[in-house]
């Protein structure tokens, strides 16, 4: 019996990665298709909330295939770079990069929210799309953000959130649990990811719990915009 043959005793980070590495080749058309394309709209919504602050540094966490970074590029900033912890993930954002030759603006490279390698103020802005909650210790990456971010710079944070209003409360309930592992599953061949998905959604503190977690990561002013009603949250704060 071979050694990998079990992912039972990985540590949560670990098991993360190898989930993402393995649905990384389906990644981008289930997003879009799983959200029906709202997810391009969320991504937009992220631009125009840093657009009136003119970053020229931005670092986007958990850039997976680099959508956001893409999305953010049209800020004109003069650098973005991307951290995942998936390497297969950055492996498919790098060549969407270089076919849209932005190359020159965006870089990708392996790295972990808690551990980042850069420099304290270094960052105008931060960005986060659907990662945070997968982050091992949550407050860990909010504070390691919140370092490299310099005085005044802004952290916006996209995240999945869960809706509170009848009828579609249930039935985002009922297209999470039952329709999107199956539907995921299909597609991406992966059994772990989209079971994963939704419980990793319930799971998240959302709303008033998560502004509480950027106070206390020793952000500033948190804010939150509920978009396309409350599946995903639109968060932000200052330094």
């Amino acid at each position: 019996m071979s050694n990998h043959s079990t992912n039972t005793h990985k540590p949560e980070k670990e098991q993360v990665r190898s989930m993402f590495n393995d649905i990384a080749h389906k990644y981008d058309f289930l997003n879009h298709f799983l959200s029906i394309g709202i997810d391009i709209q969320w991504r937009k919504r992220v631009r125009k909330l840093l657009a009136k602050k003119n970053p020229n540094r931005i670092l986007d966490v958990a850039t997976g295939t680099g959508d956001l970074a893409i999305e953010l590029s049209k800020l004109n900033p003069s650098t973005i770079i991307g951290v995942d912890i998936a390497i297969e993930m950055l492996e498919i954002g790098k060549t969407k990069i270089k076919n849209k030759k932005l190359d020159n603006i965006i870089s990708l490279e392996e790295g972990d929210a808690e551990n980042l390698r850069f420099d304290n103020n270094y960052f105008d802005a931060i960005t986060v799309a659907f990662g945070v909650r997968n982050f091992e210790t949550l407050q860990k990456g909010l504070q390691e953000m919140q370092r490299v971010l310099s005085p005044n710079g802004t952290v916006a944070i996209l995240e999945f959130s869960k809706p509170s209003s009848f009828p579609f409360k249930q039935l985002y309930g009922f297209y999470s649990r039952f329709i999107l592992p199956t539907l995921g599953k299909l597609i991406s061949r992966s059994n772990a990811a989209y079971t994963y998905l939704p419980e990793s959604v319930q799971a998240f503190a959302e709303g008033k719990a998560f502004l509480d977690e950027l106070e206390k990561a020793g952000f500033t002013n948190p804010k939150q915009k509920r978009l396309t009603m409350g599946i995903a949250t639109l968060y932000s704060a200052t330094k």
